[in-house]
């Protein structure tokens, strides 16, 4: 059984080769980027769906400029779910995922950067792309403090195991974070 790919279809506009998605704004600092506002599902709601059945496999095909956004985003909620299990509420998880959105980290044509072969530096759009990036990870950190301190999963107010259990795993078998 092949992974599942986004069923989103490319905007056009591209930073490197990373698809310019348009984001749900969900929080205050996503609204500050390049991408484009829809109230539509967009590509981290597809993401952070397709999270549990695309994280076991090591292999992944990357067939569109729209899949490089999922590679990357699922990289990124694995990132968060490290960080998530040892959060007791969902009010200081809200708080680290910000700032953790905000912290240094490496683009397509950086050394640190972990998938320099399938992604394209983005040369003059370097800036842009780092913006979009942040954009990216505010999203996909409140979205998933959301669903990890669900309390329908976790009735204690802690994190859901069903969602911290995924943390130890790697995807492609690589991590964003070099440092763990």
């Amino acid at each position: 059984m092949p992974p599942f790919h986004s069923t989103l279809p490319s905007p056009g506009r591209t930073l490197g080769n990373v698809a310019l998605m348009p984001l749900r704004q969900t929080t205050k600092g996503s609204a500050r980027g390049p991408a484009p506002i829809t109230s539509d599902e967009d590509i981290i709601d597809q993401t952070i769906n397709l999270f549990k059945a695309n994280i076991l496999f090591k292999n992944f095909e990357m067939e569109t400029d729209v899949d490089r956004v999922l590679v990357y985003v699922t990289l990124y909620i694995i990132e968060c779910l490290k960080r998530l299990q040892k959060i007791p509420n969902a009010e200081r998880a809200t708080q680290d995922m910000f700032s953790a959105a905000l912290e240094p980290f490496s683009i397509p044509g950086e050394a640190g950067f972990p998938l320099n072969a399938f992604y394209t530096k983005p040369g003059g759009e370097a800036e842009e792309m780092k913006k979009y990036f942040v954009q990216i990870r505010h999203e996909t950190g409140a979205r998933l403090a959301e669903k990890v301190f669900d309390p329908s999963l976790s009735p204690d107010g802690g994190p859901a195991k069903w969602w911290t259990c995924w943390a130890k795993r790697k995807f492609l078998n690589v991590a964003l974070d070099k440092r763990r």
